[in-house]
């Protein structure tokens, strides 16, 4: 067999098989999911395996991940809080979920540990899957035209959504569109991870700030 093809082709089917079965046996976790993809992307390119993924080292820049991304993060979030939020749940008639949420509201020592969490979890693990693999994958294999970046954007914004069934149908068409937001921001970033990484993590800290004090 073609060995480009056992690289190219049948790791990223055996990764995204494996990530499959661990999501219907119950196992999967993010962060597995991006460790997964770590080593797909090791096998296929190995020692540039991280530039694959859009780590850039030229972009690395404390402007870029202090003080753009920090901005970009919070205005997207008052984006979601008060003009997606009402309109999404206006239009399903139902209130998004944050119940799981609860217990962090005036906690600030479970609130500073979730943030913690969230940045591993959601801002580094979550983008190097949906972001650094998945949509650098489908441009390999699809291309790079117009229609294949709308079409990209389009599906990993709703199996991302999906990623978020916990917040019930107003949650997901939520989780759904600020992916699709992350995706046009690394499209147009020219796949610069550290970049999503920071707003993602800033977009999720604005959130915490909002669900510690109950404005949620």
């Amino acid at each position: 067999m073609n060995i480009t093809f056992l690289k190219t082709k049948l790791t990223f089917i055996i990764t995204i098989t494996l990530c499959c079965l661990l999501y219907l046996s119950g196992y999967f976790q993010m962060i597995i999911g991006a460790i997964l993809m770590i080593i797909a992307s090791a096998v296929e390119y190995r020692k540039d395996l991280f530039r694959s993924l859009g780590f850039q080292r030229k972009r690395f820049n404390v402007k870029n991940l202090l003080i753009i991304a920090p901005i970009y993060g919070a205005v997207i979030f008052l984006f979601y809080s008060y003009v997606m939020l009402p309109s999404v749940t206006y239009i399903t008639g139902q209130p998004i979920d944050f119940s799981v949420f609860k217990p962090y509201v005036g906690n600030l020592p479970k609130t500073l540990n979730l943030l913690v969490l969230i940045w591993i979890s959601a801002a580094f693990a979550e983008e190097i899957v949906f972001r650094g693999y998945l949509m650098r994958q489908f441009t390999k294999f699809f291309g790079s035209s117009n229609i294949s970046l709308v079409i990209n954007i389009l599906l990993l914004g709703l199996l991302f959504g999906f990623t978020h069934a916990y917040q019930g149908i107003s949650g997901q068409i939520l989780s759904g569109l600020t992916g699709m937001i992350l995706a046009v921001i690394f499209h147009l970033r020219k796949s610069d991870l550290w970049f999503n990484i920071a707003v993602h993590g800033f977009i999720d800290t604005v959130f915490l700030i909002f669900l510690y004090n109950g404005w949620l």
